[in-house]
């Protein structure tokens, strides 16, 4: 004779079912809980959004065309093993000074007087925060904070990091059009201040969003491109030719390593003006 089972266990079952559910979905819906946290203010550093936007791929071609070493450093490498670095054939470094109007690289001393001491030519670079504060109030940060440059044949000029906001909106807010107004402030107040035109660092696919892919400033500020791949790719327009190559941020002794479009006496070229 068939036994009749009531229905409460699997109504029970149900409801368990559905309270974990309701819990999961709680979670997920959860302001932050499906988000990476965002980084501290001033913790940015050139290429920090390279890989998330651009990806990844090989190391460079072995080209005829000489190329001289270079590295990029911030707070995150501490104190760097300059002889190390130059022992490997790094010739050049550009060091972290400033990031918006609010932060000072804490490792900037060891960093900058190191690379020097050891015999690179070095120069500076600001990270750019255009929803902040103006771009000439940053390049007076920047100049006043390590940004600075002198003709004595070791010290390149400063560096506009202008890339991917780390803490918001990829373009910071702004239309196309006043993102190139914000660049054009900072550039021109680095040359008042300085005398000399800024070096341009970049990704050609932020600039084609956050610009328009704007093309005026190629003839005047050396272009700095951003692309962990085989070769360069296609630049921002308004430059024929890059003057520097960012090309990993997985390097030997520090990540962030480049090329320099030349041999060592182009760079020093570059740092003589």
């Amino acid at each position: 004779m068939p036994v009749h089972r009531s229905g409460k266990t699997g109504r029970t079952r149900l409801a368990a079912t559905g309270t974990l559910v309701a819990v999961l979905s709680l979670l997920l819906t959860a302001p932050g809980a499906a988000a990476d946290p965002k980084p501290e203010r001033g913790s940015a550093h050139m290429g920090m959004g390279v890989v998330a936007h651009d990806g990844q791929g090989g190391t460079p071609r072995d080209t005829r065309a000489v190329q001289t070493e270079g590295v990029d450093v911030s707070s995150h490498q501490g104190n760097v093993d300059w002889a190390a670095l130059w022992n490997s054939g790094v010739r050049w470094a550009y060091v972290k000074a400033t990031e918006g109007t609010y932060y000072k690289n804490t490792y900037f001393t060891q960093q900058y007087n190191g690379s020097y001491n050891i015999g690179m030519i070095r120069g500076t670079y600001h990270f750019a925060t255009p929803d902040t504060t103006t771009g000439a109030a940053q390049a007076d940060y920047f100049v006043n904070n390590g940004g600075g440059w002198s003709r004595d044949g070791r010290t390149l000029p400063g560096a506009l990091d202008i890339e991917w906001n780390p803490y918001g909106a990829a373009c910071y807010g702004k239309s196309q059009s006043a993102m190139v107004t914000w660049i054009r402030d900072f550039l021109n107040r680095y040359k008042a201040r300085t005398g000399r035109d800024a070096v341009i660092y970049t990704a050609t696919s932020w600039w084609t969003q956050c610009t328009g892919n704007y093309a005026g400033f190629g003839a005047t500020n050396p272009l700095w491109v951003a692309r962990y791949n085989t070769t360069p790719g296609t630049l921002p327009a308004g430059w024929p030719y890059y003057t520097m190559w960012q090309y990993t941020s997985s390097g030997p002794i520090v990540g962030d390593h480049n090329k320099f479009n030349g041999a060592y006496d182009r760079v020093v070229a570059l740092a003589n003006g």
